[in-house]
């Protein structure tokens, strides 16, 4: 294992174009009982990282994370009988999260600014802060913005949108020069039947519907005539209410 190396690593993930993931899980090496990395451990010739220094890296990662990807898993779910070398340690993401604690740090991912752990962490939201905001960067070869509703003051996330202005490559017929596409839209609260009004912040409370509509002004400003949804099954009704149709395995609107 190479401290440095990985570091520069995960700093090129998230700064070229080429790369740029919306999710990503954390899984240090570990060495298991007659794999083929045991007998290079065995020779001498890989040594993995124990938990002080899987620990370390993470923080240092965890400290770069933008806030448009989210960390979906830290460390695998691997019996310590079984691992020869490596981080033994089963609550590897705990140690990592009291450790930014301690060092005054909040990470800014997705997951961490979530509504739901943020007050489970004692912080408190003032519905008087939330504010949308748009991040641009540009993804293999394409434009993504990533869309929010959020307390900044409080650093929590209510809900969020990926736009796609996709690249020249894109490759299904439903996409031309003149599609823009929404590929995720997730909004954070308690969950209720669809149609149900909620209570307080979070889902059925609106953003859903106000970060779709901003979505289809800024493909509009950027000269895009169709909006494509990647949308699951239970949610297509949702869309058909907002004026889409089913195209393909997408839900689709004509914005001209």
């Amino acid at each position: 294992a190479d401290f440095e190396k990985d570091l520069r690593i995960f700093k090129r993930l998230f700064s070229d174009p080429s790369f740029k993931p919306d999710m990503i899980k954390i899984y240090p090496c570990l060495v298991t009982k007659n794999s083929q990395l045991y007998h290079l451990w065995k020779k001498g010739e890989y040594k993995p990282y124990n938990t002080e220094e899987a620990v370390e890296l993470i923080v240092q990662i965890k400290k770069m994370l933008p806030k448009w990807v989210r960390t979906m898993r830290i460390q695998r779910d691997i019996p310590s009988h079984l691992i020869v070398d490596g981080v033994k340690k089963s609550n590897l993401g705990e140690i990592v999260y009291k450790k930014l604690k301690e060092e005054g740090v909040q990470c800014q991912c997705i997951r961490c600014r979530e509504i739901g752990h943020r007050l489970s962490e004692g912080a408190s939201i003032n519905p008087e802060n939330i504010t949308p905001l748009k991040e641009a960067y540009k993804a293999t070869g394409g434009k993504e913005f990533f869309l929010s509703y959020e307390d900044p003051e409080n650093n929590i996330l209510i809900g969020f949108l990926r736009l796609r202005l996709p690249s020249k490559k894109a490759h299904r017929r439903e996409v031309n020069e003149k599609t823009a596409l929404v590929r995720e839209l997730h909004v954070y609260g308690p969950m209720l039947p669809i149609g149900e009004p909620g209570e307080g912040i979070g889902q059925h409370s609106g953003y859903g519907e106000k970060l779709l509509s901003w979505a289809e002004e800024l493909a509009i400003e950027n000269s895009k005539e169709k909006i494509l949804i990647t949308s699951g099954i239970g949610v297509r009704d949702y869309y058909r209410k907002l004026g889409y149709e089913r195209e393909g395995p997408y839900m689709a609107k004509m914005l001209i």
